[in-house]
């Protein structure tokens, strides 16, 4: 067997297309462009070249990027303050904070000044107890694309078994939840679960999102399981590889994301439907 191979680059182009039209579509009908704006601190390289790119993707839509870059002795409250003007701009319609923040700033006291019409990254308490709840919410972006990927590629998800390794507040623990949205069982997994390849074998799709490079191996997998690999671990020499050790995975697996190539390229899209949909939801058309 040879798993299919869940192309995140060819899907990202087709996201593109619709977001540029829905975006064109907006911006007939505010007389403006749907406006982002990224709030970094401190001037992380990483940070930086991210902050680049969403520009780009921005322009080559057709919406607007609003870059904030605070120097790394930021105190609270001037972020505070930041992320508030920010929430009160009519003509701002997300707000993205790089994180982590620099140590000594508190994401929480960040959170409670970001209003969560406004949260494209889908981490204020209001829209993750909203995605608990199985309402409409603002969605993390990383899980958001990788149910997208199961969607646009036909895979079934209702009654299927589902185990996501890794339960961070912005991949994990929304991933599972969106699972759960679409009628799978579902298993989360952790650094304390005991035998790990037991519960995975059990299981017709893995989410992988602990971020340790190769931490699920073929013997894990069960034949034609679907894996989706979150992980974007990069090694010593420079290269990136998933959580998944993806030479042996995508000889047992039915389908799989490859990484790099796999679900990265649909996150940043998936950030664009999440402005389209909070400018769609904040000025109520």
């Amino acid at each position: 067997m040879s798993a299919r191979i869940l192309d995140g680059r060819a899907l990202a182009q087709e996201l593109r297309a619709e977001a540029a039209a829905q975006i064109a579509e907006l911006r007939a009908r505010i007389d403006r462009a749907p406006t982002i704006a990224v709030v970094q601190v401190g001037d992380d390289p990483a940070a930086t070249r991210y902050v680049r790119s969403i520009d780009r993707l921005c322009q080559s839509l057709g919406a607007a990027c609003r870059a904030i870059a605070l120097p790394v002795t930021t105190e609270q409250a001037d972020l505070e303050a930041t992320v508030s003007n920010l929430s009160a701009d009519d003509r701002v319609d997300g707000i993205l904070l790089q994180l982590p923040l620099p140590a000594g700033l508190s994401l929480d006291g960040v959170l409670h000044r970001l209003v969560p019409e406004k949260d494209l990254d889908g981490i204020h308490p209001i829209n993750a107890g909203l995605l608990a709840q199985g309402r409409p919410a603002l969605t993390p972006n990383t899980p958001a694309g990788g149910m997208e990927l199961l969607r646009r590629y036909g895979i079934e998800v209702r009654g299927k078994r589902a185990a996501v390794v890794g339960r961070s507040a912005i991949v994990g623990r929304p991933m599972a939840l969106l699972l759960l949205q679409a009628d799978a069982t579902v298993t989360i997994c952790h650094s304390r679960t005991l035998d790990l390849g037991a519960v995975l074998r059990e299981c017709d799709i893995i989410a992988a999102a602990a971020g340790r490079p190769g931490l699920i191996t073929a013997e894990m997998i069960k034949p034609g399981a679907t894996v989706i690999d979150f992980g974007t671990n990069v090694l010593a020499d420079g290269s990136m590889v998933g959580d998944v050790d993806y030479a042996g995975a995508v000889a047992v697996a039915g389908a799989i994301t490859p990484v790099p190539g796999g679900t990265g390229p649909v996150t940043n899209v998936m950030l664009m439907q999440n402005l389209i949909k909070a400018t769609r939801t904040r000025l109520g058309i």
